[in-house]
């Protein structure tokens, strides 16, 4: 609670040296640090008058006057009757699900069940991951309860790895589900990496949006949860009932 009144406290004095006319694109123009440039990816505005939120390309937000005289770096909160917001948070979400939903459904390993999914959970994963193997093992639970699992690359070691050969050969496989159910079970799988993959792509991706180890489900409203998660927990995390 400390940080928190901090960061509101700073974000006063953010405002109290807005420039008011600037115009908040100039920040991609004119943002620095220590004399130098900091190469800027989108600005935002932010329900606090003259203060934007600024996305770094490097994946950093700060809140910037217009004119990048000040910034804050840290989280924005809303204080709303309900409680905090971590708006912050919230934009960061929003960013990671429409990055996910722009990769092609060619791109991943597709686990739907019958009829129309109640929810979908995309995962990144890694073949030689023990709490992957263990996730895969409730997926046709998972299934019946209404939920799809789209399966991502994240092969944990590297790309130089073992795991991220096996993605690969996952991925140019005839048969994706059935190659990374096998290979989920221990047995490698046989065929060439030899296709155009996008194991490395979404490896990178991966690192861009939070994800350090495997598997990392990202929920419908772009939540990222790291490690193993039973499949009633999950039901609840989406608001679903187990039962259906």
């Amino acid at each position: 609670m400390t940080r928190i009144l901090s960061l509101l406290f700073l974000s006063g004095l953010v405002l109290a040296g807005v420039a008011r006319a600037a115009v908040p694109e100039a920040l991609t123009d004119t943002f620095t640090v220590n004399g130098k440039p900091v190469p800027v990816k989108t600005v935002n505005e932010t329900p606090l008058k003259g203060l934007y939120e600024v996305r770094l390309t490097s994946g950093e937000t700060l809140y910037s006057d217009a004119e990048g005289t000040y910034f804050v770096a840290g989280e924005l909160y809303a204080n709303r009757d309900t409680g905090l917001v971590n708006l912050t948070r919230q934009a960061e979400n929003a960013e990671r699900d429409k990055r996910l939903a722009a990769i092609p459904e060619s791109q991943r390993v597709i686990f739907r069940g019958t009829g129309e999914p109640r929810a979908v959970l995309r995962v990144f994963t890694d073949v030689t991951c023990p709490y992957c193997r263990k996730l895969h093992e409730e997926v046709p639970t998972l299934n019946r309860m209404g939920i799809a699992v789209e399966y991502l690359a994240f092969p944990r070691s590297g790309l130089g790895s073992a795991g991220a050969r096996q993605m690969a050969q996952v991925w140019c496989a005839d048969n994706r589900q059935e190659t990374l159910t096998d290979a989920m079970h221990g047995k490698a799988p046989t065929n060439p990496p030899d296709c155009d993959n996008p194991v490395a792509d979404q490896y990178h991706l991966g690192l861009k949006l939070g994800v350090q180890g495997t598997p990392a489900i990202v929920l419908p409203d772009g939540r990222l949860v790291p490690g193993y998660v039973p499949p009633r927990r999950l039901a609840a995390m989406l608001g679903l009932d187990p039962a259906g």
